[in-house]
C-alpha cells in the first residue's frame, strides 16, 4: 500500500521596487488578469491575492505595492507598511529584480527581506539580457549582498520560465488543504475589482499627467438581473487635477470609462452599466482615517 502524496499549501509574497513587474508577473502565474499593472509607479495600492491551484499544490500569492520613498505622506507609508506586513506572514518570498538593474531603490526592498522564511530571486525581462555570461555576472552581484533560496530568470511580459518559477516555490508551501476552492483565482470580490479595472485605466491613459493623490471609490454596485450596475467615484485632492482627468469635452473620462466597461464584462462574463465621475476629497492621501477605509492602512 503506498502513502497518499500530500498537499502542500501556502503564501507567498512577491516584492519589488515600482514598476519592477509584480502585478504582471502574479496576473500569468494565475492565469488571469487580476492584479491591476502600468508603467507608473505604485500601481498597485492593496494587497492584492491571487491563486493558482495544481493537483498537489495551492499557490496564493500576494501583489504589493512597489516599496518607495519618493513620494511622502499617510498614502506612501500606508503602502510601505503593506510590503513590510506581507513579509511577516508568508511562507516563501519572490523578491523581483529587473535584468541588468540593481539600484538603490531596490537594495532598499532588498534590506526588508526576512532572513527566516525562504527568498527567491527572480530576475525578470529577461530580455535585457546580452548574453548568458553578463547575465550570470549580474546574478553574482546580487547574490553576494543576499542568502536567497533559490534564483530564477523569468519574463514575466511573455509567461516565460513560469513554470520552472514554480518548481523553486513549490518545496517551500508546507503540507496543508487547499485554502481556496481549485476553481478560485483571487480571494477579491467584483466590487475590489471593477474598483481597480478603472484605476488601471486611469494610470494607462494619463501617464505622467495623474496625480498621484488620487484613488478610486465604488458608490454602487447592484445585480439588476442578469446586469450589473456600477457608479465609480475617481478621488482627487485638488479642484485642479477634475480637468485632467475628465480631459477636453469629457474625452479621456469617455475613453477610461468605455475601456473599463469592456473589461469588467470581460471578467465578470456579464453586462456592465458603468458611470465615472470626478471628485474633490482635498487631503484625503493623507488622512490617515480615509487611507484605513479604503484598506490602505
Amino acid at each position: 500500500m503506498t502513502d497518499t502524496p500530500q498537499f502542500h499549501c501556502g503564501f507567498v509574497a512577491i516584492v519589488g521596487r515600482p514598476n519592477v513587474g509584480k502585478s504582471t508577473l502574479m496576473n500569468h502565474l494565475i492565469g488571469q488578469k487580476i492584479s491591476i499593472t502600468s508603467k507608473k509607479s505604485q500601481t498597485t495600492r492593496h494587497r492584492v491575492t491571487g491563486i493558482h491551484t495544481e493537483d498537489a499544490a495551492q499557490f496564493v500569492f500576494v501583489d504589493t505595492p512597489g516599496f518607495q520613498t519618493y513620494h511622502k505622506g499617510a498614502l506612501n507609508e500606508a503602502l510601505n507598511k503593506s510590503v513590510k506586513d506581507s513579509l511577516g506572514s508568508v511562507d516563501c518570498v519572490l523578491f523581483l529584480l529587473e535584468a541588468m538593474r540593481f539600484t538603490s531603490a531596490d537594495k532598499e526592498v532588498m534590506a526588508l527581506l526576512p532572513k527566516k522564511t525562504p527568498v527567491i530571486l527572480v530576475v525578470n525581462k529577461l530580455d535585457k539580457a546580452k548574453d548568458k555570461l553578463t547575465l550570470q555576472a549580474f546574478i553574482d552581484e546580487v547574490t553576494a549582498e543576499f542568502e536567497f533560496a533559490g534564483v530564477e530568470v523569468v519574463s514575466a511580459k511573455h509567461g516565460q520560465r513560469l513554470a520552472e518559477l514554480l518548481d523553486q516555490v513549490r518545496p517551500h508551501l508546507p503540507e496543508s488543504m487547499p485554502l481556496y476552492p481549485e476553481d478560485m483565482v483571487t480571494d477579491k470580490n467584483e466590487r475590489f475589482l471593477a474598483a481597480e479595472i478603472v484605476r488601471e485605466k486611469l494610470f494607462r491613459y494619463l501617464g505622467e499627467e495623474l496625480p498621484y493623490e488620487m484613488n478610486v471609490e465604488v458608490e454602487m454596485f447592484e445585480m439588476d438581473g442578469a446586469l450589473r450596475r456600477i457608479h465609480i467615484a475617481v478621488l482627487v485632492d485638488k479642484e485642479h487635477q477634475k480637468p485632467i482627468v475628465i480631459g477636453k469635452a469629457g474625452e479621456k473620462l469617455k475613453k477610461i470609462s468605455t475601456e473599463a466597461r469592456l473589461d469588467m464584462e470581460k471578467l465578470f462574463d456579464g453586462k456592465v452599466f458603468l458611470q465615472v465621475w470626478v471628485k474633490v476629497k482635498s487631503g484625503w492621501a493623507d488622512d490617515v482615517r480615509f487611507l484605513r477605509e479604503f484598506g490602505l492602512n
